[in-house]
């Protein structure tokens, strides 16, 4: 893994396990926000090439 994908992967398990503390409702609405982000960088990747 590189350096500039170390940070985010970080940044993205702090978020996760924030999100693992919190009540249902509120834990489904923010990992679908992440679903949401992860998506769009993927499809913007796919354009990019």
């Amino acid at each position: 893994m590189s350096e500039t994908t170390e940070p985010a992967d970080n940044e993205l398990l702090s978020r996760l396990r924030l999100i693992e503390d919190q009540p249902l409702e509120a834990r489904a609405e923010a990992f679908a926000q992440i679903h949401e982000e992860l998506q769009a960088v993927l499809e913007s990747s796919d354009h990019n090439r």
